[in-house]
């Protein structure tokens, strides 16, 4: 489990999955498949904080991929004016994602992340930033979203569910975030009740980036073994 004061934990042996709950065909299937989890804290963020440090993990190996990544980033200010948002609710978090990148990318030091990640002021910009981007997706393509949420209409969801802090979040924001970030990521679910893992892959046929374990309304991120990376 995560320190009390730890938004995101270090890497950690996959055989603490083994210590923390039942010893299950769940679990040995987990740990067949994947060498480390990283404990991101439940605080009703887990998702979106899960999300952005492992993507920027991945492009602590991926100089250019990092370049290309905080270029893209800026650019998605339009998605949020479009959705009507004011430019001046949205800046300062957006400078300081920015910043965390900028930073990251000239240190390209693993602890320099989670350092920056266990900042509650940082951390919890860039997960604020991430949820209006994601509220701002879907209400551009409300279209297509507004069928897949149980509210009277798009907008109020979007206020109350996806906007507000430490609101769990549902799939359909999970592919709204993949979709506006460009993201793809694979989800191994222990919920299901009859023995058996489930997957995800989001969007649907894609390679994975980043693998996160979902279990009880929350978020972890997973790390695979090799063959696995390698298939």
């Amino acid at each position: 489990m995560t320190d009390a004061a730890e938004l995101v934990s270090e890497k950690l042996d996959i055989a603490t999955l083994r210590t923390e709950q039942a010893e299950d065909e769940k679990t040995k299937e987990i740990c067949k498949h994947y060498s480390s989890v990283r404990r991101i804290k439940g605080d009703g963020n887990c998702f979106y904080r899960a999300v952005i440090f492992g993507h920027l993990e991945v492009l602590l190996q991926d100089e250019r991929g990092m370049q290309i990544f905080k270029d893209e980033l800026i650019q998605t200010g339009k998605e949020l004016l479009l959705a009507g948002f004011s430019e001046s609710s949205f800046e300062d978090i957006l400078n300081t994602f920015v910043r965390v990148l900028v930073c990251t990318e000239a240190d390209n030091q693993d602890s320099t992340l989670l350092k920056v990640f266990n900042d509650q002021s940082t951390s919890d910009s860039m997960v604020q930033y991430l949820r209006l981007l994601t509220s701002a997706y879907l209400q551009n393509h409300s279209d297509f979203f507004q069928h897949f949420v149980e509210a009277p209409n798009l907008k109020s969801y979007c206020t109350q569910e996806v906007e507000t802090m430490a609101m769990e979040c549902d799939h359909v924001e999970i592919i709204a975030l993949s979709e506006a970030l460009g993201l793809s990521f694979h989800i191994v679910s222990m919920e299901a009740g009859d023995g058996h893992l489930t997957h995800h892959t989001i969007p649907e046929g894609a390679i994975p980036s980043l693998h996160l374990l979902y279990k009880t309304a929350h978020y972890d991120i997973l790390y695979p073994r090799a063959h696995l990376e390698e298939s």
